[in-house]
């Protein structure tokens, strides 16, 4: 079970921590604490410490480890990287050993920010996490960008999303590369969304198709 989306976790953390202690109670739904994820983009440092004691393991979405960059994909980024980062360590560092599995998770767009310089940037960028925090799991999570019809924001190829991948590798950085499910009926992470049929006030033969986004994809 991950806890992600639109409705940012941390905008609900009392709510969230709740549902969590549900889904973990050994007398109600009994899920492995390990197998229940939080998942935010963590709007500022402290979005991570609503979760220190929770019975679950922590997601970043962070899609570029470049201030700028991330400021471009993350609008509402008022925080630099590093200090979110911070944010992050001194809440793995509160978490017991069993509990610091994380994920950091990069949807990668063509030609925005799956360059090799950004793959480069992101691996430095989690070797502090690394270095910082005992007996930490983390794992890179690399999302190929679903098209939604956007003229700038394509996925990029697989052979790029491959060496994207190897130059974290290569930096002894362990990710994977998500399996799109669903793109062949606009139903994949990021793309849920409805087609509505419009008649222009200027001929009511004219139809215009519309995608009106249902969702604001996978933060992860």
């Amino acid at each position: 079970v991950v806890f992600m989306g639109r409705g940012n976790p941390a905008d609900n953390a009392e709510e969230v921590n709740q549902a969590l202690d549900i889904l973990t109670n050994v007398d109600l739904f009994h899920m492995g604490q390990t197998k229940v994820t939080v998942s935010t983009v963590a709007p500022t440092p402290q979005a991570f410490s609503y979760f220190v004691d929770s019975p679950c393991a922590l997601a970043w979405s962070v899609h570029a480890a470049n201030d700028d960059l991330r400021r471009k994909l993350v609008p509402t980024t008022k925080y630099s990287m590093a200090e979110l980062r911070q944010g992050l360590i001194d809440t793995l560092l509160s978490r017991p050993r069993r509990l610091r599995a994380t994920m950091l998770e990069v949807a990668l767009i063509d030609g925005v920010n799956d360059s090799d310089e950004a793959a480069q940037e992101l691996a430095d960028f989690i070797h502090v996490i690394l270095e910082s925090v005992p007996g930490i799991k983390l794992v890179c999570n690399l999302i190929p960008f679903n098209d939604i019809g956007h003229p700038s924001f394509r996925q990029p190829s697989m052979e790029k999303v491959k060496r994207f991948q190897r130059i974290l590798w290569d930096n002894k950085v362990y990710s994977h590369v998500r399996t799109t499910r669903g793109d062949d009926e606009s139903a994949a992470c990021g793309q849920l969304a409805t087609k509505k049929s419009k008649v222009t006030s200027s001929s009511s033969t004219e139809v215009l198709e519309s995608r009106e986004r249902a969702d604001d994809g996978c933060e992860s």
